[in-house]
């Protein structure tokens, strides 16, 4: 089979696992995504052609893991500033890595980790 022969996937979207939808939307609503309350157990946030979907799991323990996402963006200190400043969640600041990212990361309400990178310069 070649490449020609195979379907074109033209998106995607991590699906996160919440303990409340509405608290949810609120709390990416904060961080900047457009927001969309699809159904009591389901809403979508999408920022810059990323798309994220919130599953309602009530019985979900965030200590005992919860959804994980990585972010390409293009300055990870602005993201981390906007994040920071927006008052929700836990923002840590970025570091640059040995693997040529400047990196951080996020938690929302239910512990699911956004972690975000752009390219360090000269890499």
């Amino acid at each position: 089979m070649t490449t020609a022969d195979l379907a074109k996937l033209v998106s995607s979207a991590a699906v996160l696992p919440v303990t409340d939808v509405d608290r949810s939307i609120e709390h990416y609503r904060a961080l900047g995504f457009e927001v969309t309350k699809l159904t009591p157990e389901y809403g979508a946030a999408e920022r810059g052609g990323v798309a994220l979907h919130l599953s309602l799991m009530p019985e979900l323990d965030p200590l005992s893991g919860a959804g994980c996402v990585y972010l390409y963006v293009d300055d990870a200190d602005r993201l981390a500033r906007e994040w920071a400043d927006a008052g929700v969640g836990r923002t840590v600041a970025p570091v640059d890595t040995d693997y040529g990212l400047r990196e951080g990361a996020h938690l929302d309400p239910d512990n699911n980790l956004l972690r975000f990178g752009a390219p360090l310069p000269n890499s």
